[in-house]
């Protein structure tokens, strides 16, 4: 399964403050974002169900995707759209088995190697970076920068968000780059207004695909 969306929204909890995180996803889906990372990597089981249905019903209501980070279980169980895996994490190659061709499966990569390996093993989209320096990335060391993200697009055929330090400011050189779209956190999800943030980086990604000729339909 193809992604068809330009921006690839990924969920944190901890930067949503008093709003919630439902609610900021209910905002960021009327805003016009269409794909939902439910990222909550430290949630027991039964919590992350439970939020997983609730983004299910919002996402499946504004016609967007959910994706499920690295849990097969919790995907099939609420019907999600797929799941997103760790470079380091379940093998691509299994799990496209385990979920068929239908499900979408994305893989978080940081060097030109990973890329094509995840692509090679029936990823249907990378994440690659962190592109610039952000404190959610530390860890993955320093930023690979514009002129990594344009050397994968090149090689890699399957599509790539820009991942990491990803502000609307950002969002058109990194489309220039060749990346077909942009996986954003703290810039919508910090926001405060995540629906006025939302709608405003779809418009620049709109209006930066098409001077770049990409078609999200």
């Amino acid at each position: 399964m193809t992604p068809h969306w330009p921006i690839y929204l990924i969920t944190d909890r901890r930067q949503v403050g008093g709003h919630g995180l439902v609610p900021t996803v209910d905002a960021a889906l009327r805003g016009g974002i269409r794909a939902i990372q439910l990222r909550e990597k430290d949630l027991p089981l039964p919590l992350l169900l439970a939020l997983a249905r609730e983004l299910r019903e919002l996402t499946a209501r504004a016609e967007a995707s959910l994706v499920i980070n690295g849990r097969i279980d919790v995907m099939l169980a609420v019907g999600a759209d797929g799941v997103h895996l760790r470079s380091d994490g379940l093998p691509t190659r299994a799990v496209r088995r385990v979920i068929g061709p239908r499900k979408v499966l994305g893989v978080s990569t940081h060097s030109m190697a990973e890329a094509q390996r995840a692509e090679d093993e029936g990823a249907d989209f990378v994440t690659f970076g962190p592109v610039y320096e952000t404190p959610s990335k530390a860890g993955y060391g320093r930023p690979v920068g514009l002129a990594a993200l344009d050397a994968v697009c090149r090689r890699v055929r399957v599509p790539v968000y820009a991942l990491g330090g990803i502000s609307r400011a950002r969002i058109r050189e990194t489309l220039g780059a060749g990346a077909y779209g942009v996986a954003m956190i703290s810039e919508i999800m910090s926001a405060g207004d995540s629906f006025a943030a939302a709608r405003a980086c779809v418009d620049v990604v709109r209006d930066a695909t098409r001077d770049h000729s990409v078609d999200h339909r």
